[in-house]
């Protein structure tokens, strides 16, 4: 038996170092990757968010009603953006996203709490994200008492001495048993889609061009357009195939809702897959072997997990995370899902996501086609 060479040990060793640098696009990932998560998951991840929009129909111009509107502002969970006027008006703003929570105050709202009727606040919540908004209804009580806490004066005195002067109703709509499925599942299909066709259409094209296939495709007149298209639209299908199967698993297995439009939501997809599969035929453009392409992709992968709104909630992440993830395009088609699964959404309340994912994916695509055009000189 030989011995232990301790030369032939650091020899080995040392060729072991010369090539993981020689690897630039695997080191970077390496030290790259647990980079992003320290960043992300330290000051980007929040559960409890702030400053959530609210708007209100406010029926009784009284000191009462602005006083719990006040202290609800300076609770700092709620972002007044303005009154509002009627019921379908409230429920186009939650169903579209622009808003959170809705607050109506009835008319006569103070005279009935001196008259000891004990009228109702109606707060309707959009808790097709449960973790979103919790934090908020959870602390309701609290922020109101404080906030009449000195406006129980004169006439209203007769009301602090009696307890619970009116209530608070919370109607969580789109998901009122705060399943946390209803969240989770619609937003995983915008994750599995950015996974499988980001991943899959670069692996391909870079199985080709170990194997010197991609040699012979670059010699034919074939146009980078023409090459682009031809790789990626037979994965098309492939997304057919799961957004089909995943649907009908939610729709069976975890009683999620098909609500909306299946118009819009065709429109969304289709403009979703194409962005993710030019992306892999951008990352197949700079990586050299499978495994690089296996590493690029989930470099890009992360981020959409953590920033889209997936799991964490948008609103609760700071300024620049948002920025990030507003160019994102699972951010995007995420919202898309759960306001056509959940809200009833059309195209009306998707427009400027669609418009979003339209300009990222013409973004993309000219980005692919320049870096394939390098790839080829």
């Amino acid at each position: 038996m030989r011995r232990f060479s301790l030369a032939r040990f650091l020899a080995i060793l040392m060729k072991e170092f010369i090539q993981m640098l020689r690897d630039r696009t695997t080191f970077a990932m390496m030290i790259g990757i647990p980079v992003m998560q320290l960043l992300l998951f330290g000051y980007a991840i929040n559960t409890d968010p702030h400053h959530l929009p609210t708007l209100a129909e406010i029926n009784d111009d009284s000191p009462l009603a602005r006083a719990i509107v006040a202290g609800m502002e300076t609770s700092d969970y709620f972002t007044f953006l303005g009154p509002i006027s009627g019921e379908r008006e409230a429920e186009a703003a939650l169903s579209s996203g622009k808003a959170s929570f809705v607050i109506v105050i009835p008319p006569g709202f103070e005279r009935d709490v001196i008259r000891g009727a004990r009228p109702e606040i109606l707060i309707a919540a959009d808790a097709s994200d449960p973790t979103a908004v919790g934090s908020a209804v959870g602390a309701l009580s609290g922020i109101v008492e404080r906030a009449i806490a000195q406006t129980l004066t004169g006439p209203l005195a007769v009301a602090e001495a009696s307890p619970g002067p009116f209530s608070v109703v919370v109607h969580r709509k789109y998901n009122p048993e705060r399943r946390t499925s209803l969240n989770i599942v619609p937003g995983l299909l915008a994750i599995i889609l950015a996974m499988t066709m980001t991943a899959i259409t670069s692996v391909a094209i870079v199985r080709e061009v170990e194997r010197g296939t991609m040699e012979t495709l670059i010699s034919t007149p074939a146009r980078p357009f023409e090459v682009m298209m031809g790789k990626i639209l037979p994965y098309v299908l492939v997304g057919y195939i799961e957004t089909v199967l995943f649907l009908l698993a939610a729709m069976t297995l975890f009683s999620v809702p098909f609500t909306g439009s299946v118009a819009a939501f065709l429109v969304g997809f289709n403009i979703y897959i194409v962005i993710n599969l030019a992306i892999g035929f951008m990352v197949s453009t700079v990586a050299r072997t499978q495994m690089q392409a296996m590493q690029i992709s989930f470099f890009t992968i992360l981020p959409t997990i953590l920033l889209s709104g997936f799991i964490f909630p948008f609103a609760g992440m700071p300024g620049w995370a948002r920025a990030i993830g507003s160019v994102l395009p699972a951010t995007h088609f995420l919202r898309i899902v759960r306001k056509v699964m959940l809200k009833f959404g059309g195209f009306a309340e998707i427009r400027q996501d669609l418009a979003a994912l339209a300009v990222i994916a013409v973004i993309v695509t000219i980005l692919s086609l320049l870096r394939y055009r390098r790839t080829l000189d």
